[in-house]
Order: structure tokens, then sequence, then C-alpha cells
């Protein structure tokens, strides 16, 4: 179904946004308050620079399927979904700038207020979690004199284009992410991507702003993981191209999903050693890797944050389902649950632990040794059965995935307090009258 679109802001992402909608066949009406891009763009030439651009627009335009004006109100009254595709920049101390975005808020509420027909406000500006709900909202309202929800809609619909191939990006997208508080206000954006060549999530609108950040801060990381692998590769005489071309090969484990959802910190024998030997054979070469030597301070942080909750719970008995870094293995080297129980016996608690595979009379070589030197009076915490550790305490916390989930929950009691570590998946998490939480979600 076709629909009639104004986009407002002819900027980068509001002129691509445009131009490829009405290709697509939508009617839309560009919008912005600078003559110079809408004296552009009507007479069929791109207010910016960008590939395959222009060919787009001066067909659309000949084809009476894209215009654009200054004029906010007639662009509104014409349209069934606005498309706010301002800018967001920073101010000084980093805060975003959303003066542009309450500036075309009210502008679009005061048009509605005259209006009684139903419209749909789309925001595609780049927006902390909580910006739609708390600032877009409310200004819509106000200006409105209405109500979101009853009287328009509001919806967030973040971008996924690169300068230099935006048009690609629009048609072929990673994905098209659709964010709102009731997803029956998705339908008209259902229309406007029907046929992109792309898988489409529909989330809450707090979700769908913040898959934009983690997106681009992932790539920011990407960026700086591969200049800092670079600069060491280049210190040390190895060629970074070889290298890179490897890694990247690996689509199981390195370029993938694994190791991408929240859970708890990491540990083990590699890892840890392998970021220390990488930060410190830096420092002799007289590098500077920040990216590389904040990893294992995020990853104690991460330990912190697991204490803290156990402390707010306010109580001593705790039980740690878990000793070893991962399901599977007895491995307690740098195990980062090892750390945590550590810590939390240093508050004064009193921990209680049960492991499958764990047995100290069986730990022999490095493992046994990390073990004495770390916390060598471990063994009087463990016990030999999963019911004995949950029917102690009061606090539980889930420090692996290798759970019986029937089982955990015959013997869980309506006023403890669950605290999952690992991120268990829906069909393994224990449900009842207790309180369950995540470390991180």
């Amino acid at each position: 179904m076709k629909r009639n679109v104004s986009v407002f802001g002819l900027g980068y992402v509001g002129s691509v946004t445009a131009a490829c909608l009405a290709h697509r066949g939508h009617h839309v009406v560009g919008v912005d308050s600078n003559v110079a891009k809408t004296e552009s763009l009507e007479s069929g030439r791109s207010p910016i620079i960008e590939k395959g651009l222009d060919d787009l627009i001066a067909t659309a335009r000949r084809d009476s399927r894209l215009r654009a004006t200054t004029d906010a109100a007639a662009a509104i009254l014409e349209s069934e979904i606005s498309l706010i595709c301002v800018g967001t920049p920073s101010q000084p101390n980093g805060k975003l700038d959303l003066t542009h975005i309450r500036n075309v808020c009210r502008e679009i509420g005061q048009v509605l207020r005259q209006s009684n027909k139903f419209h749909w406000v789309v925001l595609r500006s780049t927006v902390l979690p909580g910006t739609t709900a708390n600032v877009v909202v409310p200004i819509l309202e106000e200006a409105a004199g209405k109500h979101a929800g009853v009287d328009f809609a509001v919806c967030y619909n973040p971008e996924f284009i690169r300068e230099g191939t935006a048009v690609a990006d629009f048609f072929e997208p990673p994905f098209t992410v659709l964010g709102a508080s009731n997803k029956s206000h998705l339908q008209p954006l259902r229309d406007v991507y029907e046929g992109v060549n792309s898988r489409v999530f529909e989330t809450s609108l707090a979700g769908a702003e913040m898959v934009k950040y983690a997106c681009n801060a992932f790539h920011a990381v990407k960026v700086g993981f591969a200049n800092e692998l670079g600069t060491l590769c280049k210190a040390f005489g190895v060629d970074a191209q070889s290298v890179s071309e490897i890694f990247t090969s690996d689509t199981r484990l390195n370029i993938s999903t694994a190791y991408l959802s929240p859970g708890f910190a990491f540990g083990g024998s590699c890892l840890p050693k392998d970021l220390r030997a990488l930060t410190y054979g830096a420092k002799e070469l007289d590098i500077q890797l920040p990216l590389l030597a904040s990893i294992l301070p995020s990853n104690t942080q991460h330990i912190e944050r697991a204490v803290e909750s156990v402390l707010r719970t306010k109580v001593r008995k705790i039980g740690v389902l878990g000793l070893s870094f991962k399901a599977g293995t007895d491995d307690l080297r740098e195990s980062p649950l090892v750390q945590l129980i550590k810590r939390l016996l240093g508050e004064g608690l009193e921990i209680r632990i049960w492991d499958r595979e764990v047995s100290l009379g069986n730990l022999i070589g490095s493992n046994r040794q990390y073990i004495q030197e770390v916390i060598p009076h471990i063994g009087s915490l463990l016990r030999p059965t999963l019911e004995e550790v949950v029917q102690t305490t009061d606090v539980v916390l889930i420090g692996t995935k290798a759970i019986d989930q029937q089982e955990l929950q015959g013997l869980l009691r309506a006023d403890q307090t669950v605290i999952d570590l690992v991120n268990l998946n829906s069909s393994q998490r224990p449900r009842g009258s207790f309180v369950y939480e995540g470390i991180c979600w």
C-alpha cells in the first residue's frame, strides 16, 4: 500500500529517505527551513552529494512523487506520516542537542491541533533511549492538545545508512527496526518498508532507540580494535593485513553472534592472560593501546556490579551455583565466580557453593595451584548437592547454565532472591513468587 509521507529535515538522512521512499512509489514531500535545500530538490537535484541520489530525485520529481517545501503545515496536512530526520549534534559537554527535534515536534503538534485526522509521527534521528517517550510525546501532546495513542501515534525508526553507500543501504539494510508502545501503530510503517530486502524487527520505543547506539558503538569498537591490533602488528614486524584476513575469516566465533549476549564477566586460562600479555607487550614498545588496556578493568567492574547486586539485598547467606569459569569444565583459573566469592567473603557474607563439575580433590596442576593461591579455603564452602545450597541460603546466584531447571524450581522459596549472572534462556529460567533479576538485563 502506498502512503503519503512528509520528511522533516533535508540533510543527509532526510534527503536519502525522501528520495528512496518516492522511488518506491510513495508520495513524499520534503520539509526544511533552508530555502536552498528545498529549491535544489524542487529543481530535481540532490541537496547533498551522494552516489545515485540525483537520479532518484530527478525521476521522482518528473513522476510527481516527490516535492519540497518550507511550509510545514501544508506538508503535514497532506500526509499521513511525518518522518523526523533532523540533526542531533553534540553540545560541548557531549550531551545531545535536541533543539531541532523539540522545534519540529512543536511545529507538528500545532498543526495537529487544527486537524481531525489521525496522524503518525515517526522519529528517525539518533537519540538516547527514553527520548521519544519523554521528550517527543509530551511536546506533541502539549502543542496539539491531544493524546498520543488516541489522536496520533508516535513511533521510532532508526536509520542504518552510510555516507557513500546510502542509497544501496536504504534498499538493502542489515535490518529494519520499528519501535512503538503499541505495535498496532506500526502498520503504516510496515507498508512503507514493504518489499525492502531485510529482516524487520518490531520492538519498544526505547529498544529501537538503543539498537542504533549498540550498532554505532560496536562499529567504533571494531575500528579502534583493528587500528590498535594493526599498530601492534607493525611494532612486532607482523603483516597486519594477513592477520586481519585470517582473523575475519572466522565467522563462527570472531565475526558472529558469539560472545555478544549480556552475561557475566569472562575468565579462564586464555582471555585474561592474553590481554595482559598484549598490553604489557605494547607498553614495552612504548605504544598506547587504550581500548585493549580498558578491557580487563571493564571486566572487573562487571564483577563489582554483581557484588553490588548482592549487597543491595541486605542478607548474609548467599548460595552460588557454579564455580568454574564456564559450564562443562572444572577449570577454576581466573574464574570470575571465584573472584566474586572472594569479594563477597570480604564483605563478611556466608557463602555456600555448588558446582556439579568441581571437586577440589580432583584438581591438579596449575588449576589447583591457582585456587591455593587465590582462595585456599574455598573447599570448606563447597556443598555436594544443589539442594543443600539452595535451601540454606537467602540469595541464590546462578553462575552456570548447567542446571536442571525443574530441580531448581522445586527448591526455591518465595522469600528468596535469584540473581542470574549467565542470562539463562527463557525456557531455563525458574519461575515463582521469588525475586528474579539479571545482572545486566
